[in-house]
């Protein structure tokens, strides 16, 4: 028998100990053991959670107890449950967690204090995606070109009822914090961190990169208005929030921003709350991975997923997926240098010479234009809307600066990056 003690029993903690106790029969006949939850951590003593455990507010209840044999941490944050997760591994318990910032800050660390003991993190990235274990296993004879990923299902969901039914950003931001999907401060999710976590959990497995957040490009959802939906409907494009890693020569970027994508992808055809990442490898070429990107079951079924795993082996294969260093190390190609084509929105008042002006600014900064509309938004004022041919980061970053001092344009100017 295999003793569980999960750290953490809100929703997705909840989920696991129920669908334990109601899928026990395949479970067990797939693991090959009976799996049980014993004991769960939790800060409420008081709430009901209609569980047979034993319940408890002190970790090292679970951490120190000998019967536990999997530790599964459900916390959230990252240092608490990081020593949490730590002590968990000295003290010779496997540990399976869906908890991505600690991953996103502590992965290279963990996976020192793992070695060969077990530690599953299918449930950090995609809900009940089995991304993990897609690159980690299924790909694993290739070489990863790329990878992009709708990895957010609340802004997935906002940009798909913008995108459907024209909803004004505020309106549907509103919308989503009264379904559930927003949190009440909703920016680690529309600000594009969640989905940043996500990815360099997913860029480490693939490339061996070890960046933290702060390293990479990160950028939300807040600026995107009905007018850049709409151009982005006219020329063929969804707008979604990527995450997006690719190789280039011995340098990987990755970054994490609103698009403009081809509405033949894919990738933009995946709506509403779902997620969805797209791997190109050099051998199989493209596969698509699509599914529930949170929810408690969906996440449960995930660290469920592990559990079995572990039950079945008794460790982990290597936690990041290399037993050794690449050869050739790739290295975190600078934000700086990222090429890309661009579309802007410049609101400006109109007059005469305005378009002149911001012409010869696109000329001087070595930015080539690929189309360009012009929309009226009172009687004085209009939206630019301009498409770019390929051009690199700081050359745009640079005329951004010199558009946003022009006395004639009324708002900073807003870039969403085309795919």
């Amino acid at each position: 028998m295999i003793k569980v003690g999960i750290l953490g029993v809100g929703t997705v903690g909840t989920s696991v100990a129920k669908i334990l106790k109601d899928n026990a029969d395949v479970i067990s006949a797939r693991a090959g053991r009976e799996i049980v939850v014993k004991s769960g951590v939790v800060k409420n003593l008081a709430k009901d959670r209609g569980l047979d455990i034993i319940i408890t507010d002190n970790v090292d209840d679970v951490l120190d107890d000998s019967e536990i044999d999997i530790v599964v941490e459900l916390m959230g944050g990252v240092e608490e449950p990081y020593a949490v997760v730590k002590k968990a591994l000295q003290n010779g318990k496997a540990v399976v967690t869906a908890n991505k910032a600690l991953l996103a800050y502590h992965r290279y660390e963990l996976q020192d204090l793992a070695k060969t003991q077990a530690f599953e993190y299918e449930a950090a990235v995609a809900g009940g995606i089995p991304i993990i274990t897609a690159l980690r296993d299924g790909l694993s004879a290739n070489h990863i070109e790329s990878m992009m990923g709708i990895l957010n299902g609340t802004c997935n969901y906002m940009m798909t009822k913008m995108a459907n039914e024209g909803v004004a950003y505020d309106a549907i931001l509103k919308e989503a914090q009264e379904l559930g999907y927003a949190e009440a401060d909703p920016t680690f999710d529309v600000g594009g961190f969640d989905a940043a976590h996500k990815l360099l959990i997913l860029a480490s497995i693939a490339y061996g990169i070890d960046a933290k957040p702060e390293d990479i490009l990160i950028e939300g959802i807040e600026n995107v208005s009905s007018a850049d939906v709409e151009f982005a409907k006219e020329f063929g494009y969804a707008i979604k929030l990527l995450g997006i890693a690719k190789k280039d020569g011995n340098e990987v970027e990755l970054r994490v921003h609103a698009c403009l994508i081809s509405k033949d992808e894919m990738i933009a055809k995946i709506d509403g709350v779902m997620n969805g990442v797209s791997v190109v490898g050099d051998k199989v070429g493209e596969t698509l991975y699509y599914g529930a990107g949170a929810g408690g079951d969906a996440t449960a079924s995930a660290v469920i997923a592990n559990i079995i795993d572990i039950a079945r082996a008794g460790k982990s294969s290597p936690m990041l997926g290399f037993d050794r260093p690449m050869e050739g190390k790739l290295t975190l190609k600078s934000t700086d240098k990222i090429e890309s084509k661009y579309y802007l929105r410049i609101n400006v008042t109109d007059k005469a010479g305005v378009l002149a002006k911001i012409t010869k600014i696109f000329e001087t900064n070595n930015i080539s234009v690929e189309t360009m509309i012009q929309k009226s938004t009172t009687d004085t004022t209009a939206n630019l809307l301009i498409s770019t041919h390929k051009a690199v980061e700081k050359d745009i970053q640079a005329m951004m600066s010199e558009l946003e001092a022009l006395d004639f344009v009324n708002s900073k100017p807003v870039m969403i990056r085309i795919v």
